[in-house]
């Protein structure tokens, strides 16, 4: 089975979420979507996620009616307090959560046969040479991205860890295509998704709920009531 694994703060999970995973799966024949609330995200340290318990609730509440699309407890803390951002008292903050030891827990747990494919976004693929165990990961798995207009092959190929990254005399002549396509490479596999970028951002959502402006275009209507019931992002 082609399984994929599709991590982030999903704070909250969103409708340019769910295009994403329906576009890799559709076009990719994933018969299994993960998707794996950050506990803590390496990424963004200094903005205080929601809960945790919330965050998953609410990818829960999104993915209900999609039977491929599985809410994922890879990343849970050991205890899941409804409180967040410096710990409680006597409490350590927790540790970030790496993709790296997420694939590496998940792997054993599958078949022989199954095939797994990361999801991300094209913005947070330019960085991923700076993640830990950049190299390791590509090694564990393939990466569907969804790209973008104002992207291009080379800026793809040039986003990959140092030893995995073609020679600029390969790369050069990719500057002037647009980021589709695979790029198949020693040690890594890229499968560009085009065509799924929605303008929907946590940031947007976040000013919506809190000017009480309808959530339709933005999010599942589960998830937009579990935020006014719960009085998240400045809900009353």
């Amino acid at each position: 089975m082609n399984i994929g694994l599709f991590g982030g703060t999903f704070d909250p999970v969103h409708r340019g979420h769910l295009a994403l995973a329906t576009a890799a799966r559709e076009r990719y024949d994933l018969g299994c979507i993960l998707f794996v609330p950050a506990n803590v995200s390496p990424h963004k340290l200094r903005a205080p996620a929601t809960p945790y318990l919330h965050r998953y609730a609410m990818v829960v509440l999104a993915t209900m009616g999609e039977k491929t699309f599985v809410p994922s407890l890879l990343e849970a803390p050991a205890e899941l307090p409804l409180k967040s951002g410096k710990g409680q008292a006597g409490q350590a903050v927790a540790e970030p959560s790496y993709s790296i030891d997420t694939v590496r827990r998940l792997k054993p747990t599958l078949k022989k046969n199954d095939r797994l494919f990361f999801l991300i976004g094209i913005d947070a693929f330019s960085e991923i040479a700076k993640w830990r165990e950049a190299e390791a990961l590509f090694r564990e798995c393939e990466f569907i991205v969804a790209s973008r207009p104002g992207y291009s092959l080379a800026d793809v190929a040039n986003a990959l860890p140092e030893r995995l990254r073609p020679p600029t005399a390969v790369t050069k002549p990719f500057a002037k295509q647009p980021a589709k396509g695979d790029l198949v490479l020693t040690g890594a596999t890229v499968h560009l998704l085009e065509n799924v970028n929605q303008p929907v951002s946590a940031t947007a959502i976040r000013e919506a709920v809190a000017a009480k402006r309808p959530l339709g275009r933005f999010l599942d209507p589960a998830v937009a009531d579990y935020i006014k019931k719960m009085g998240l992002y400045g809900a009353r």
